[in-house]
């Protein structure tokens, strides 16, 4: 699997969101700028030249839909990713970064040692 660009994540979070639409309706996820109905398109037809996106035909219509879900990307290449490049490949350093930004309270911390100690 590939890492996507930054539309083709657009496209993917617009999808992951309708779970399945046709081009027509992902166009009202995008207003800032507008993206056009063919640039959608393309898109989408290169997503699905990727594996990322499937689809139903009704006759020269497509319904797409995602192959692949947002949490199965998210942790192949955007967690890693972070933890990779601003956290040097340690997730102790990141969870001590937020703590001493104040971004996790203690009780939050002790949570998340609860849930892992739970297999959560």
């Amino acid at each position: 699997m590939e890492k996507l660009t930054n539309k083709e994540e657009e496209i993917m979070r617009a999808l992951w969101k309708a779970e399945r639409a046709f081009v027509k309706d992902l166009l009202p996820f995008f207003t800032d700028p507008p993206l056009h109905y063919n640039t959608v398109s393309t898109i989408i037809r290169n997503l699905e030249e990727k594996g990322y996106v499937g689809h139903h035909s009704y006759g020269n219509t497509h319904e797409y839909f995602p192959l692949i879900s947002k949490e199965n990307y998210q942790n192949q290449f955007v967690i890693n990713k972070l933890v990779g490049e601003y956290f040097d490949n340690s997730y102790k350093n990141m969870v001590s970064y937020f703590a001493k930004n104040d971004k996790v309270s203690a009780e939050e911390l002790r949570e998340i040692l609860q849930m892992i100690e739970k297999g959560n």
